[in-house]
């Protein structure tokens, strides 16, 4: 039954194309098929900064989802200057990406609408990054970037009883697919994932951790025994990572994810470092920015960013400067001629 909505409403915009608002700019979303855990915000991070590097001027749009302070109307996280919004205001994810992203706005509003306008008149934006949009139909996309799992080819069931906002065959509304990790076992199979469409492989990797100072001092999987944390969809898989990059975990301490830490767990990590003779907490870089409130830490934290490398590289730019050239040609020929 949950299936069969999902597919009504995504055929019910796929008809009447005029409910969708339209930007002046051409528009990448990121987004998947599953509820959380798919790396699609480092995704929309790699995307946004590719832009930026090829000579393009980015925003961000995101939902900003689990905000404290859901205000109406566009909350710019971060302009092209500097951060711009708190922990509550922003959400994790946009704060996160507005710590990351050097030089690229950052907005979070229900209205993705409202925050591209705001981007395009005030920032100067010329293309936007649409943060887990494959759902968001409220919006006209240039292009549509899925990321798929292993997960959803393992266990292709909606929700309720499953993780699948969409049924599978959803994926033949999307323009170009990224499987991570481990989704597809080799090239055949990752073709006929793609039915024509461009298709990259994404592996997750873990960088340097830093601790949460003003340097960003980096820490090393050798400096001893630590208690890891993590509010994120998968805990379980970042634990796994770290122990696999080398690290020796006397404790791991999983929470929900967008889990908002209070006093009391600040309390409890503590007494889990101490007591465990960790000389230091390591986390994501989600976490961190619901950490952050509550510096100076009694203990030493850091964190561990997750960066993704897309294979094959070289074709993932060239894709992108295609897309934009078409969009902005088909915008164009729409546009009406000047008196």
């Amino acid at each position: 039954m949950y299936a069969a909505v999902a597919r009504s409403r995504r055929r019910y915009y796929a008809v009447h194309p005029h409910l969708r608002r339209t930007l002046s700019r051409p528009v990448i979303s990121i987004g998947n098929l599953a509820v959380g855990g798919r790396a699609k915000t480092p995704l929309a991070a790699l995307v946004a900064g590719r832009l930026r590097d090829l000579g393009e001027r980015p925003a961000i749009l995101s939902r900003g989802y689990a905000r404290r302070d859901a205000a109406d109307g566009v909350v710019v996280v971060r302009d092209p200057r500097g951060i711009r919004a708190d922990l509550d205001r922003a959400g994790d994810e946009p704060l996160m990406l507005a710590r990351r992203l050097e030089g690229i706005a950052v907005l979070a509003s229900s209205s993705r609408y409202l925050a591209g306008r705001l981007a395009e008149h005030h920032f100067g934006c010329t293309v936007h990054v649409l943060d887990d949009g494959f759902q968001h139909f409220d919006l006209h996309r240039d292009a549509d970037i899925l990321v798929i799992a292993r997960a959803d080819l393992d266990q292709p069931v909606t929700l309720p009883a499953g993780r699948l906002r969409e049924p599978m065959d959803a994926a033949a509304a999307a323009d170009a697919i990224v499987v991570l990790d481990n989704a597809v076992p080799d090239h055949a199979d990752t073709a006929a994932i793609g039915s024509g469409r461009p298709v990259w492989r994404a592996r997750r990797r873990q960088g340097v951790a830093r601790l949460a100072d003003a340097g960003g001092t980096p820490l090393a999987p050798s400096s001893g025994p630590v208690v890891a944390v993590a509010g994120i969809a998968h805990p379980a898989g970042f634990f796994r990572d770290l122990e696999g990059a080398g690290w020796t975990i006397a404790r791991e301490l999983p929470y929900h994810d967008h889990h908002n830490y209070s006093s009391a767990d600040l309390k409890r990590i503590v007494e889990a470092a101490r007591a465990s003779g960790a000389g230091a907490v390591v986390t994501t870089e989600k976490d961190l920015v619901r950490l952050l409130p509550f510096r100076p830490f009694a203990v030493p934290v850091a964190f561990v960013p997750m960066t993704l490398d897309l294979e094959p590289a070289g074709t993932f730019d060239a894709w992108l400067m295609k897309t934009l050239e078409i969009a902005r040609a088909s915008a164009a020929d729409y546009a009406e001629p000047a008196e």
